[in-house]
């Protein structure tokens, strides 16, 4: 079992930047890769990014390339999310998720997940 646990979301204007976090605990954090995934009110859970196992490759919807950097801190067994340049349509909550080795875009495809983090940003 993988437990993660996000935080970071909060309030911010259009323009603004954000850092999530996502911290897990249980099996070897440095054998999974991660992703962060989001759902906006009323619409289908998307993936933001993503990162292998060994901090080798990212991976970012066309939506967010550019402005969001996942990285991850395997001393820390923590994966970020830095967002920046937000914009009211990355309103959303958003979760981290973890699956063996290779980041794949495809949220079926991932073990875990957290509870969530809303993020807002207003206009």
């Amino acid at each position: 079992q993988v437990q993660l646990v996000e935080s970071g979301g909060g309030l911010v204007q259009t323009g603004g930047s954000l850092r999530l976090s996502c911290a897990a605990s249980g099996r070897t954090f440095s054998n999974y890769a991660m992703g962060w995934f989001r759902q906006a009110p009323g619409k289908e859970r998307e993936f933001v990014a993503g990162i292998n196992w060994n901090g080798g490759r990212t991976y970012y919807a066309d939506s967010v390339n550019g402005r969001f950097t996942i990285s991850r801190d395997f001393a820390k067994n923590t994966v970020y999310l830095q967002m920046n340049s937000l914009k009211p349509e990355d309103t959303a909550v958003y979760y981290c998720a973890a699956r063996i080795f290779i980041a794949t875009m495809r949220s079926h495809e991932y073990d875990y997940w957290g509870q969530g983090t809303q993020v807002t940003v207003s206009s």
